[in-house]
């Protein structure tokens, strides 16, 4: 039986440690559904993702370099049209998606997300009273909200990986900033020190060169 992992990264790096976090998810995540007994269908959104797991040696299903910082629908839909596919017809047993959940500018820590089969969390897990149950009839459960459901969710690792990759390159630049601002008042200080130095060993030589004369 085969599962699914869908791994959404940037394209370009300067962002700390953003996509390396990424990848070490994906790889946690894949070599656990490995243990399992899975075999892994690997599709990757973003040109530091496919680097990564192309220099491991894992065969990508999909690899996308083309959805930038705008992902749209079209795009999840592209993404999730396949997946949807197989897993209706019983060749993919689950789909996985690792994204960046985008907390704040700040914290944007690396989620995975069972997308199918659809896994709904308990009320004592969330502690929110679900409004409505919905409840298979005798046929199964019905077909037709599936699809809209896993884009949609698609285009929420799209967007919120987006948002989460400019708030870490932010702060990586301000770090960075910050950093050199720290290390130029160092130089400035180790500057003027010898600077002060030199200027105090010349005014020595004149003085003593003065004495001599006098002496």
């Amino acid at each position: 039986m085969r599962a699914a992992l869908l791994l959404v990264t940037s394209k370009r790096g300067l962002a700390g440690g953003f996509n390396t976090n990424l990848n070490k998810e994906a790889k946690r995540r894949i070599e656990m559904l490995e243990a399992q007994g899975y075999g892994v269908d690997l599709h990757i959104v973003g040109r530091k993702g496919i680097g990564f797991f192309k220099y491991l040696g894992r065969k990508l299903e999909t690899a996308r370099i083309d959805i930038g910082d705008r992902p749209t629908v079209e795009h999840a839909r592209e993404l999730v049209e396949s997946l949807i596919e197989g897993f209706g017809s019983g060749r993919l047993a689950s789909v996985d998606l690792v994204y960046a959940k985008f907390v704040s500018t700040i914290p944007t820590p690396p989620t995975t997300l069972r997308r199918l089969p659809v896994e709904a969390a308990s009320a004592s897990q969330t502690g929110i009273r679900p409004e409505c149950s919905r409840k298979p009839g005798p046929a199964g459960s019905p077909d037709k909200p599936l699809p809209p459901w896993a884009r949609g969710a698609a285009y929420r690792g799209l967007v919120e990986t987006a948002a989460a990759e400019h708030g870490a390159r932010r702060t990586a630049m301000k770090n960075a900033t910050d950093n050199a601002g720290e290390i130029l008042e160092l130089l400035k200080r180790t500057y003027n020190r010898q600077r002060q130095a030199q200027i105090t060993q010349e005014i020595a030589e004149i003085v003593g060169g003065a004495s001599a004369l006098q002496g």
